[in-house]
């Protein structure tokens, strides 16, 4: 008699990023039209991902961090009709998943999902969660995905499935890890792993802070605006050329182990990034950016597209703690993080045996 064993459990984590330099860049048109180009690091943040067998004959949807649950309604074997319903980007990516490589069929699952961040973190929270699905899926379903191919079917389902604005950074940070060089031309990426050495990478660890505003913004009309303004020759397209450069400029100073260098290049590259949209700054944000400089930070900007979510602040080490108390004092919520070199991860718990996958680390560039 053969022993029925339970279908394991599939989980998957994926870092969160913080954004040094070149954010916005990475946005068509600007993109498509004069090429981009970002720096980014990973955190020991992460967004999860777990699939589980069904209670029942339904394909369930939880996200216990929003308090949302759902079930699957869409039509799978359809390519015109796409259901979302409260939980759009587990539906979008289950949805996907399942006609690509599941031939419009899935097994009934549980499919739960957490992230170490607020929607609207400027972390890269929402992108790094699809990634976390479509690891997870594609382990489900032994689709033959590589890492380029699991960063783009992220950002098609996201920016083409789900018509969500945004760039094309976090997908790619997020699957690969570590600290990146990522070029954008048209519809190419290249992501360039930096060999960074490990001294430098410490130094840099150890003057980080960073700090929750306390607002959880949307995107959508900063993006709008950033996309209308690259259509002219003005501030917010100038700001953009700036933002690219100082990419480059990051990399080196980076590559060199010049800390105040990077910090004087993201004071720099936060000014222009505040010509490219209005709403990008707000008072809350000037407030604590003015009450970390009072404490001894040298650089300082908000990551992602601004307007709330996550300010990242370089401080010298020795002056770090003073940086985080005086912010909390002013009702941020800062902390100290850690850079991770690892990427998306996917692995098997229960079941016959115990299977993990191997993380994708990247080649050094």
């Amino acid at each position: 008699m053969l022993t029925q064993h339970p279908r394991p459990t599939i989980r998957a984590r994926v870092p969160l990023r913080l954004g040094l330099a070149g954010g916005g860049t990475d946005l068509s048109p600007y993109c498509d039209q004069f090429g981009g180009a970002v720096l980014n690091t990973t955190i020991d943040r992460y967004a999860y991902a777990f699939i589980d067998p069904s209670p029942d004959e339904q394909t369930h949807l939880c996200a216990p961090d929003l308090g949302l649950t759902d079930t699957l309604n869409a039509d799978l074997s359809s390519p015109e009709k796409l259901t979302l319903g409260k939980l759009a980007l587990h539906a979008g990516v289950a949805t996907r998943m399942a006609r690509t490589y599941g031939n419009g069929v899935l097994p009934p699952l549980r499919l739960t999902s957490y992230v170490d961040a607020p929607p609207g973190s400027g972390l890269g929270s929402s992108s790094a969660l699809v990634v976390a699905l479509v690891e997870a899926f594609a382990t489900l379903l032994s689709a033959p995905l590589g890492p380029y191919d699991v960063a783009r079917s992220a950002w098609e389902i996201e920016r083409r499935d789900l018509g969500l604005p945004g760039g094309r950074q976090d997908q790619y940070a997020a699957t690969f890890g570590g600290t990146n060089f990522i070029e954008f031309l048209g519809d190419q990426v290249i992501v360039n792993p930096l060999r960074v050495a490990p001294d430098v990478l410490n130094e840099v660890e150890a003057s980080l802070v960073i700090c929750f505003t306390g607002v959880s913004r949307r995107s959508d009309t900063i993006i709008a605006e950033q996309q209308a303004g690259m259509q002219q020759k003005g501030d917010a397209l100038a700001g953009l050329h700036r933002l690219k450069a100082d990419a480059q400029e990051m990399k080196q100073a980076l590559l060199g182990g010049d800390i105040a260098g990077m910090a004087t290049i993201l004071n720099r590259s936060w000014e222009a990034k505040k010509r490219t949209a209005g709403g990008i700054s707000t008072e809350r944000i000037e407030m604590l950016h003015r009450t970390a400089f009072a404490h001894g930070a040298i650089g300082g900007k908000v990551s992602g597209a601004g307007g709330g979510g996550f300010m990242m602040f370089i401080v010298p080490p020795e002056r770090r703690v003073e940086v985080i108390r005086a912010l909390n004092a002013a009702e941020g919520e800062a902390a100290s993080i850690h850079l991770t070199g690892r990427g998306a991860e996917t692995w098997r718990v229960g079941g016959p045996g115990h299977s993990v996958s191997v993380p994708y680390l990247g080649q050094i560039a």
